[in-house]
């Protein structure tokens, strides 16, 4: 397998030096934010990712504020108390998008987020002592215990509300590839999942580096060299 030295200056040639890539770096993991996150947050967040799977990501940015407001601001328990007729009329309120199916996954977050915050104070400090070493194994709870929250969609969210793991990009994969590393150009079987964790895992132990800036610089590795502006 290449070094994780060899793929960093790959991506500082192309994006003008270390300091230029330094810059298109996230911020940091923030354990202790992420423990204060409210699960009304964590469930936000869970929806604008379902709702974002497959759909312009701009129409749903620019709708959000509809969707506070319909979906009573996230609060997971106030929703798991509305009744049937307050999610049929969810099908026709033109401040969300109206997808049925993604509609009814609010609500079965709502309640896998209270199920993890019974059993962990929070959904944030459940995320925040969870091992970014066995990233793999979150995916599957999100898959199994959530809605709509597999694939993609789990690692989005967990990118987004700032927990530290890597995505399986276009990209991230085209670097893993090119490094060696056995598997397909989309990553979906666990076997694939396994070998992807097992490199970031050796990755971050010959850098130290958080896992999402691992992500970050090979994305940046290799494919299209995009502007970032």
């Amino acid at each position: 397998m290449t070094s994780f030295k060899t793929i960093r200056a790959r991506a500082e040639k192309r994006k003008g030096g270390p300091k230029a890539l330094d810059q298109l770096m996230p911020d940091k993991p923030d354990l202790k934010g992420l423990a204060k996150l409210g699960d009304d947050r964590i469930l936000a967040e869970m929806t604008r990712r379902v709702f974002c799977a497959g759909f312009a990501w701009s129409v749903i940015d620019a709708k959000w504020d509809g969707f506070e407001d319909a979906f009573l601001r996230f609060q997971p328990a106030k929703l798991s108390f509305q009744p049937e007729d307050y999610w049929e009329a969810l099908l026709r309120d033109t401040r969300i998008v109206r997808n049925g199916a993604k509609i009814m996954s609010v609500r079965d977050n709502a309640a896998f987020v209270q199920e993890i915050a019974k059993e962990h104070s929070s959904f944030g400090k459940f995320l925040a002592n969870w091992p970014p070493s066995n990233e793999i194994a979150l995916l599957d709870l999100l898959t199994k215990r959530g809605s709509r929250l597999g694939g993609n969609t789990g690692q989005m969210l967990l990118r987004f509300v700032g927990w530290d793991g890597f995505v399986t990009s276009k990209d991230v994969v085209a670097c893993l590839r090119d490094a060696g590393l056995d598997i397909a150009e989309e990553v979906r079987s666990k076997g694939d999942l396994a070998k992807v964790q097992a490199q970031f895992n050796a990755w971050a132990e010959e850098t130290g580096l958080p896992y999402t800036h691992l992500s970050r610089i090979c994305a940046l590795s290799v494919g299209e060299n995009r502007s970032e502006h």
